[in-house]
């Protein structure tokens, strides 16, 4: 597992942040049809309970919102990635099919409101500080181009950024040759709900991705603990 550490600027703006980190081998593939069909019976389930207006007061995007903003970014410019797939769903637009670890990645975030970074563990430099971006710091986000990141939180290892709630970097991105995982779950809001959607993630992995040696690692500004997420 990489080690990951919360900078005294993150924890100050928000105190009950835990974060939740899972690492383990995959075989990633094509969009696979079974996974496709738990997605869309999901997002039926969003269009048919939830409103627009309810989507900013789930606890764990309403958190994200709220940190964003003590840290001086606007959440309605810089989206949360869980609160923008929510809204597309809402908007009755298709969700993207890339492969099915980032699929399985994005079903998590749907369904708890968790911003999660997806990160192949093999492009990673060193080890991982989840700190604030910086004005003028270089970020190529995933689909976007160059990101502004000042006063997003940013993981950051030892050449530069590689996730934010926001979006996730070009240079660590998961691809169809990834086989090393890592998963950031962002738990703004604080631990609770944060094991059980570890635990989630993790059996999706197994499933579909016939993921081998799963690890788990709470992270906290006091403690940091290994768990088990699957029985």
């Amino acid at each position: 597992m990489i080690q990951i550490s919360l900078s005294k600027e993150i924890t100050e703006a928000c105190p009950e942040l835990h974060i939740l980190a899972i690492s383990c081998q995959v075989k990633n593939s094509e969009p696979d049809e079974r996974l496709w069909e738990e997605i869309t019976t999901l997002t039926e389930e969003l269009r048919a309970s939830l409103r627009m207006e309810d989507i900013n007061k789930l606890p764990s995007i309403q958190a994200t919102r709220q940190t964003y903003k003590r840290l001086g970014k606007d959440p309605n410019r810089y989206r949360p990635s869980a609160e923008a797939l929510r809204r597309r769903i809402l908007r009755g637009l298709p969700l993207y099919k890339i492969d099915t670890v980032v699929d399985i990645i994005n079903l998590v975030s749907i369904q708890s409101g968790y911003s999660i970074g997806g990160f192949d563990a093999n492009k990673i430099e060193g080890d991982l500080t989840l700190g604030v971006g910086k004005a003028g710091e270089p970020y190529q986000g995933i689909g976007r181009g160059e990101l502004n990141i000042e006063g997003l939180p940013v993981y950051r290892d030892k050449k530069g950024g590689i996730g934010t709630p926001t979006s996730d970097e070009e240079r660590t991105k998961i691809d169809k040759q990834t086989t090393q995982l890592l998963i950031i779950i962002n738990g703004y809001s604080g631990k609770d709900g944060l094991h059980e959607t570890a635990a989630y993630a993790a059996n999706l992995l197994k499933e579909y991705a016939l993921a081998d040696k799963i690890e788990g690692m709470i992270i906290s500004a006091e403690y940091t603990k290994n768990i088990t997420l699957l029985c």
